[in-house]
């Protein structure tokens, strides 16, 4: 196919392959084919960095050839080895060619030197294997080389590909030095999990690449045509994005993020509620410390994305539930299941209510004091909860029995000072020694 024009074109080949780059990402690319140069993409895994060797070779029309980096790779694995299979298949069938050939010979050292003339026939690229790198530079057609996540190999490996990546060329003792027929554009990756050599990236173009923007994932959502409405799916970018903020050992990517959206359209969701993000969160996290995480920030997660009157559950189904429930409302009430009600009094302006259980026990309603209502109930059309504040909101509305007493105890006591400085002594008396 034709080179890139310029960057805005770049950007809408790309597009026009379900790929969306910035203008930073289309500019590399660009710069690549114009200057012949590998790029280094670097960043967290999940952000399309391999995707765009993929993207590439099928803008470009090149063949891929990918080299998958692990540790304790070393260069018959990344280079080229010799088929030494091949070559003895064929010194078992040349075997009485060879004996003709020393068989007039006068002693062993002139079989040895006739031999050793024609040892180039068994190392020819008869008998190479190539691997990716080889390859690449050899192949009669143009290529793109991917070498992903090339942080996973050993250091060792990078010193291999210096020569390559700097002069398109590799060197076999055996044969000589084998330059490319037609320049590949080289892709790079690494997820930062080492740093990588100053020589490595000295020959390359540059890139961070990080996870997008909530305008353009929500843009590459569209793109993806994940049967999500368009109200669902920015909603889902910013659970998304607020999961990514938590300390997770794996944040979610952005094709999870696709295939979490491609599971709500399958199960035919039409509101994200609480139950539904948290029935399908494993599709986005993959660790259990990370669900567990997720869960007991639910609430925290949901607040302002989802209906902000719906019932948030405080964990997902198989993490470890410490009998604490949490009603958002106003006013504080204490109930450790012996029957004794503590109420502080106040009332908040903010709009939450805590409703705390201990020992698994159901809070007891003080005598005289009205039931309170289940978590993010709702009055009928009340969106905001004004009404249901307004109504609590009335004067006299407690009795004497609300505080647990129906009358005053008796009169009260003042205690003197020479009282007080005496029991203030007599309970420091009693401390234990630290």
């Amino acid at each position: 196919m034709k080179d890139f024009v310029d960057v805005a074109e770049t950007a809408e080949r790309f597009a026009e392959h379900g790929y969306l780059t910035d203008e930073r990402l289309a500019t590399t690319v660009f710069l690549q084919t114009r200057l012949g140069k590998p790029v280094l993409l670097e960043g967290p895994a999940g952000v399309g960095k391999t995707q765009l060797a993929t993207s590439l070779a099928a803008v470009t029309g090149r063949r891929l050839l990918r080299l998958q980096c692990y540790e304790g790779q070393d260069e018959t694995k990344a280079l080229y080895e010799w088929d030494y299979g091949k070559q003895l298949l064929y010194t078992q069938i040349l075997r009485e060619k060879i004996g003709q050939l020393v068989g007039d010979a006068p002693d062993l050292p002139t079989s040895v030197e006739r031999i050793a003339a024609s040892e180039s026939v068994f190392f020819s690229e008869r008998f190479l294997a190539p691997r990716p790198l080889l390859e690449a530079i050899s192949s009669p057609e143009p290529t793109v080389l991917l070498i992903d996540e090339v942080d996973r190999a050993d250091e060792a490996l990078e010193a291999v590909l210096l020569e390559l990546l700097a002069e398109f060329q590799i060197s076999i003792p055996e044969i000589g030095t084998v330059s490319a027929v037609h320049l590949p554009y080289v892709i790079l990756t690494s997820n930062n999990s080492r740093d990588l050599s100053a020589a490595l990236k000295r020959r390359c173009l540059h890139l961070f690449l990080d996870y997008p923007s909530a305008e353009r994932e929500l843009e590459i959502l569209r793109s993806k045509d994940t049967g999500l409405t368009d109200a669902l799916a920015a909603r889902l970018v910013e659970v998304v994005r607020r999961l990514r903020e938590l300390e997770l050992r794996k944040a979610p990517s952005i094709s999870e993020t696709i295939d979490w959206a491609r599971t709500l359209a399958v199960l035919g969701v039409e509101d994200l509620s609480a139950d539904v993000l948290s029935a399908t969160l494993n599709v986005v996290l993959k660790y259990e410390r990370d669900l567990d995480r997720a869960s007991r920030s639910m609430t925290q997660l949901l607040s302002g994305l989802v209906d902000p009157n719906t019932a948030v559950p405080h964990r997902l189904p198989g993490s470890h539930d410490h009998g604490h429930g949490h009603d958002d409302g106003h006013g504080h009430g204490h109930d450790h299941g012996h029957g004794h009600g503590h109420d502080d009094g106040h009332a908040h302006g903010s709009g939450h209510d805590h409703a705390h259980e201990r020992d698994g026990h159901a809070p007891v309603a003080a005598p005289g004091r009205p039931e309170q209502s289940t978590a993010f109930e709702l009055i009928d059309d009340d969106v905001d909860g004004r009404a249901a504040r307004a109504a609590k909101d009335t004067p006299g509305r407690h009795d004497e029995a609300y505080y647990g007493t129906t009358g005053r105890v008796g009169p009260v006591r003042s205690v003197g000072r020479a009282q007080g400085s005496r029991s203030f002594a007599a309970s420091r008396a009693r401390r234990r020694p630290v």
